[in-house]
Order: structure tokens, then C-alpha cells, then sequence
């Protein structure tokens, strides 16, 4: 090679690094801010999948406690004088058990339960024991309840144990309080009784009296926190799937789910058949986590609550039959459904619907805002159900908002079918789900730039980044997530709302992943994908401010070096929020300009948190939780310019205050 050509070649290698450099100078036009990001836009989506409500956030501790599984006695174990009976004093749950004398002195009648993959308690913590019984001849009987270790190898399996009485022949709730002198994540709870009087029992449960805000018999208060902790602005539930049912006898009734808890009737979960390679055949709802408790759960959030309920299609991917379904001209019932949930939320205590609310406990309205008629359903059939519910809703409740959803896919037939269909409804917002593998993320920046601005509103309800091949959490599909998520800020005109799914899983029941939080009996850890979404949800900000990178939006394209952004502005803290993610695995020199602000101010109180991993196929677990968490440091700049490297693999923010001089 001459000089001549070497020197050519050296300007050519400057200019490609200077080019690389310049693609990495990000501008964030403070003097211009833009859209509202709502308050509702990061939130939480439930579904009872993976035991996320009986067995998870329901801080139940007893499986089939008024013995209504089909198999009436699953979950227990039975010895002695029991027999099952079907007259009990709940209309919807009539079977119990009754128990009468073993025939020797020194044999026992009674039954064991084993929970939820065990019956799991804390040393020295508190749990209620309760049961309704009554002895049919009026005399007085009294019972052992005890909390075991079946697996003891000491001097005994007993843990805890309290003696009930009995004392009439009437039905009537009784409770003890157990405090068990060991911990024990494989325990039981055993009933032992052995006198001559006929004694019954219905609605045997077990509850930590530590629950969630305190609340009686209520959720279960690590797992519950930590959907507060993440600060949602909306709470979707119950689901999901199971709002659809595996068919139409199966799918989510809410009118089922609320009143007393004893009288709630037990229904079969769709997810119980739908896995063949894990299979849970006692996975049951018993609607004790109803829909009352869902709207308390959302107000003691601070989250809008957002039912969804059935249309009328059960199932599609299940049933192929339009027999399945409901006629659109017999929908009557299931509009006065939505009707009527609206009234339960929001009534006054003299309706039907707000007299049961205030009768729970709940005489104020919860104000609910939005409604969801129909999951994932797709073709034809669906917008001409949908039609009617809107109707119907809006003649006599005009101010509710109506989401519609787009079908299963995130694009294609269907997709392209519904989105047009919605638009004619005119549903407020379409709810769009999408699980898909990393290169669907990483392409999907600008996903939102060219929607439509005069359509219904986005509502991202499901999405989880899928490894190809590594189906589970890990810490790059958080990552990717986090990259997506800011084409959903940049866009908070057109999204308003947007929830990870799925939410819960059991670490022993789980049937789908990856999931957000993961839980044993005794324990809980947030994933890689938790944090990401808790870091949107705590920086959202009140307005978007345009972010461009060589006078483009930072979407990850082929010129930007993996590299995705958006900024926002915080009246409330008067700050500006900066957010990047570098999806690649090398470090990215980093130019952030905060253009348009005053002379007479300054940045100030600068603060970068860092959410990065070495290992990217790495994730929290319940015995190491805090292998992958964010990172917080203080960071300074000169001028309003911010000269930094973003690491490989790395999602950062840059938080700083808007100060005067």
C-alpha cells in the first residue's frame, strides 16, 4: 500500500469513527414537551395461571377446604368415622363432612389436608384456623386441630395444636389461632377427634393472620407488596384465558365471585387441562380472591381497576365449534352482566349491586373507569358481539371506558382484520398481546410511531419477551422488554396503558413462563423482567419530551448501535428522566444534549441508575434474589451536557433537576 492510499485509508477509518460517535449523540428538546403520559400507563395484569390466586396471592392455605372438588376428598386424607354429606348450610357449597366416634377408645376419626404443594408456616408467626360446625344432637364436642411435619424424625409431628368446642346444633363459625414452634415448608394441617356425639364440619380454613394491610382472611402480604411496590396505574384482571373459560360453564362468572366466601361456588380453572406436560389435575378456583377483592386490591394500590369480561365466545384455540359459543341474539344475560358490574363498582348503596358492595365492606364506590368485553377473541364473531355490549354500556353508562381487543397476534391476518373493526365500534382503546422471541423486540421501536392518532388508544395488556430456546426468565429478555417499552413512552399519546404478562407463578405449579414474580409457600423473588417494568412505572414522568439521534427517533435502527431511548419531563419533581438501553454487547459512548432551556437554569442533582448483568442468561432466584437488580449512583454534568459510556447489555437512566441559577 502507497503513502497515499495508507493515508486515504487512515482518513476513512477516522470518519467511520467519527460517524460511529455522532450516531451516539442523543438531543432531548426540553423546551418542548408533548403528549401526557398517563397515569394509568405502566400497571399490573392477574391471572390465576400458574396458582396465582388459590395456592399464591389468596393467602388460602387449605386445598378443597368445603370439599367441592369432583373428587370431593382431594387434597385429604381421611381415617376413621367420616362421611360426606351434601346438605350443608351453603347453597352453593353444600357438601361437609361428618364425624362420629371410631369405635375404640384409642382410635381417632379425623382428616389431613396437604395444601398447596404443602401446608407451609413460620416459627413463631400466627395462623387462624377457622371452620363452621355445628353437633346435630345440641350437645357439646370438642376437636384437635394441629399443623404437622409428617417427615419428623424427633418426638413428634406436632407443630402447633388448639382444641375447639362445639357447643350447638346450629351452624356457626369458630376460630383458634395457631403459633407453630418451627418453620415448616412441607407441613400438613390434621383433625383428630374422638368422642361419641356426631360432629360436623364445613369451610375448613387457614389463613396467616399477617395478611396484606391486614385484611382477614385476606391476600398474601409478600406477594401482594410487591405489586404495590411497583406503584401501577391500572390493574387488569381476573384474566387472561379463564375469562373465556375452556367452555362457557368454565369461563369467569364475577356474579359467583363476590358475597359471602363460604357461599362462593368452586369453579374448574381452564389452565387445569390445558398443558399435558404439566399437568395440575386440582387446579380449582374457589373465587375466594373475587372480584371485590380485586377492586380493593387496585384502590389500596393506587391502580385504576379494569375487569374483563366474557363476550360470549368461550375458548377459540379450544373450541372450534360455533355451538360453543353464545348466539349473538341470546347475549342478554351476559350484557346485563357488564351492566351490573358497573353498578357493583360504582353504584350507590341503594342498587342491587351497590347494597351487596357495601354489605362486603366497601359502601363508597370504587369508581371504576374501564371495562374489557372479550380476551383474545378474533374473526368475525367477535366484533358482532361486541357490538351490542357497547351499546348497551354506553346508552346508560356513557362516561366508561370500552376496550376492545386485536386477537392473539401482534400482526398478521387477524391483527389487520380487528384493528379496522375496533376503529368502526369506536372502542376506546384496543388491547394488544403480544409474546414474542428476541428479534420481534428488537425490531419493534417504532412499532407505534405511525399509528393512527385519530383511532382508539393502545392498551399493550399482555407481552413477554421468549427466548428462542430459552423460555424462562432471564436477564436479556427483561432487557429487550426495556427496550421496547421505550417506543411505548415515546408514544404515550397513542399507548395508555401497558402490563407484562404473566404475573405470578409457583415455582412447583407453574404451567407458562416466563413470569414476573415467582413464589414458593414460604418465599418470593422478583425477576430481571419485575425491575424493568417497576423502573418505567417509578420514572414515567408527565410528559414526553422528543429524543432523536441524527434527527431520529432512537428505535435501535441498523445506524444507532443498538442502541433505544425517551425522555421525558417530571412537573411534579421538575426533572427530566433520560432513558437508554444499549441491546448491545459492547459499551456505547454516550452524548445526551438537553437542548431549548434557559440561560438563567442548570441541571443539577444528577442521578443514574443502571440495570445490567454480565451473564445475560442469568436470573434472581428464591435463593439468590438480588443476583440482578438496579444499581443507583449520583452523576454530574457540565453545562447541560452529559459526556458518560453506557455499558454493554445495560439498561440506564439519567434523572437530573431543572434548577435556577
Amino acid at each position: 500500500m502507497t503513502l497515499h492510499k495508507k493515508i486515504l485509508a487512515s482518513l476513512a477509518f477516522s470518519t467511520v469513527l467519527s460517524l460511529t460517535a455522532q450516531t451516539n449523540e442523543m438531543v432531548i428538546q426540553t423546551n418542548k414537551p408533548g403528549a401526557t403520559i398517563q397515569p394509568t400507563m405502566y400497571g399490573l395484569f392477574f391471572e390465576d395461571i400458574n396458582y396465582a390466586a388459590d395456592g399464591g396471592l389468596y393467602a388460602e392455605m387449605i386445598k378443597n377446604r368445603s370439599f367441592e372438588f369432583p373428587q370431593n376428598f382431594m387434597g385429604w386424607e381421611v381415617f376413621g368415622n367420616v362421611e360426606l354429606k351434601n346438605d350443608g348450610p351453603f347453597e352453593r357449597n353444600p357438601h361437609y363432612i361428618r364425624m362420629g366416634h371410631s369405635g375404640h377408645q384409642h382410635k381417632r376419626s379425623g382428616l389431613q389436608n396437604e395444601g398447596f404443594f404443602g401446608v407451609a408456616f413460620n416459627k413463631d408467626s400466627e395462623y387462624r384456623f377457622s371452620v363452621w360446625a355445628r353437633v346435630p344432637d345440641g350437645k357439646k364436642a370438642t376437636f384437635a386441630v394441629e399443623l404437622i411435619d409428617p417427615k419428623s424424625m424427633g418426638e413428634s409431628q406436632q407443630i402447633a395444636k388448639a382444641d375447639i368446642t362445639v357447643d350447638s346444633k346450629e351452624w356457626k363459625k369458630y376460630q383458634v389461632i395457631l403459633k407453630p414452634g418451627k418453620t415448616e415448608a412441607k407441613g400438613k394441617l390434621r383433625i383428630f377427634y374422638n368422642q361419641n356425639e356426631t360432629l360436623d364440619l364445613e369451610h375448613l380454613s387457614l389463613f396467616p393472620v399477617d395478611t396484606w394491610n391486614g385484611h382477614e382472611n385476606g391476600l398474601r402480604k409478600d406477594l401482594a407488596q410487591a405489586l404495590a411496590d411497583i406503584n401501577p396505574g391500572v390493574f387488569r384482571f381476573p384474566g387472561g384465558c379463564i375469562v373465556e373459560g375452556t367452555d362457557l360453564d368454565t369461563r369467569y362468572d364475577w356474579k359467583k365471585s363476590v358475597g359471602p366466601v363460604e357461599n362462593r361456588p368452586l369453579n374448574e380453572n381452564r389452565w387445569h387441562y390445558t398443558f399435558t406436560h404439566r399437568y395440575f389435575p386440582d387446579y380449582y378456583q374457589t373465587y375466594g380472591l373475587g372480584y371485590y377483592e380485586y377492586f380493593l386490591l387496585s384502590e389500596e394500590m393506587g391502580a385504576e381497576p379494569l375487569p374483563i369480561l366474557s363476550c360470549g365466545l368461550s375458548c377459540q384455540f379450544q373450541n372450534k365449534d360455533q355451538d360453543a359459543h353464545v348466539a349473538v341474539c341470546d347475549l342478554g344475560d351476559y350484557i346485563q352482566d357488564a351492566l351490573d358490574l358497573i353498578e357493583f363498582a360504582n353504584g350507590s348503596t341503594d342498587t342491587e349491586w351497590g347494597k351487596l358492595r357495601a354489605e362486603m365492606g366497601h359502601p363508597e364506590p370504587f369508581n371504576m373507569k374501564y371495562i374489557g368485553i372479550g380476551n383474545e377473541q378474533w374473526g368475525s364473531e367477535y366484533p358482532e358481539r361486541l357490538k351490542p355490549f357497547m351499546d348497551a354500556i354506553r346508552k346508560q353508562y356513557p362516561d366508561i371506558e370500552i376496550i376492545g381487543s386485536s386477537g392473539p397476534d401482534s400482526e398478521g391476518k387477524q391483527f389487520d382484520y380487528l384493528w379496522p373493526e375496533m376503529k368502526k365500534l369506536k372502542a376506546d382503546l384496543v388491547d394488544e398481546h403480544f409474546y414474542r422471541p428476541e428479534s420481534w423486540f428488537l425490531t419493534q421501536g417504532a412499532r407505534y410511531d405511525n399509528y393512527d392518532r385519530k383511532g382508539p388508544k393502545v392498551f399493550a395488556g399482555e407481552y413477554a419477551c421468549h427466548g428462542k430456546g430459552k423460555k424462562w426468565n432471564h436477564f436479556n429478555a427483561s432487557l429487550l422488554e426495556a427496550a421496547f417499552m421505550t417506543g411505548l413512552e415515546r408514544n404515550a399519546d397513542i399507548v395508555t396503558m401497558a402490563t407484562y404478562a404473566p404475573l405470578f407463578a409457583h415455582v412447583e405449579g407453574w404451567q407458562w413462563r416466563p413470569d414476573m414474580i415467582w413464589f414458593d409457600n414460604l418465599r418470593s423473588v422478583k425477576s430481571a423482567s419485575y425491575y424493568v417494568q417497576q423502573l418505567y412505572s417509578h420514572n414515567k414522568g408527565t410528559n414526553v419530551l422528543p429524543i432523536t439521534m441524527n434527527k431520529k427517533a432512537v428505535t435501535g435502527a441498523e445506524d444507532q448501535n443498538g442502541l433505544f431511548a425517551s425522555a421525558v419531563w417530571d412537573k411534579n419533581d421538575n426533572c427530566y428522566i433520560v432513558k437508554v438501553v444499549n441491546t448491545s454487547d459492547k459499551p456505547q459512548d454516550l452524548s445526551l444534549s438537553f437542548a431549548g432551556m434557559k440561560k438563567r437554569n442548570m441541571l443539577t442533582n444528577g442521578k443514574l441508575i443502571t440495570f445490567t448483568h454480565d451473564n445475560v442468561d442469568t436470573d434472581n432466584t428464591l435463593d439468590q434474589p438480588f443476583t440482578v437488580i438496579p444499581n443507583e449512583s449520583e452523576i454530574s454534568i457540565e453545562g447541560n451536557k452529559l459526556e458518560t459510556e453506557v455499558p454493554a447489555n445495560c439498561f440506564a437512566i439519567y434523572k437530573f433537576t431543572n434548577s435556577s441559577k
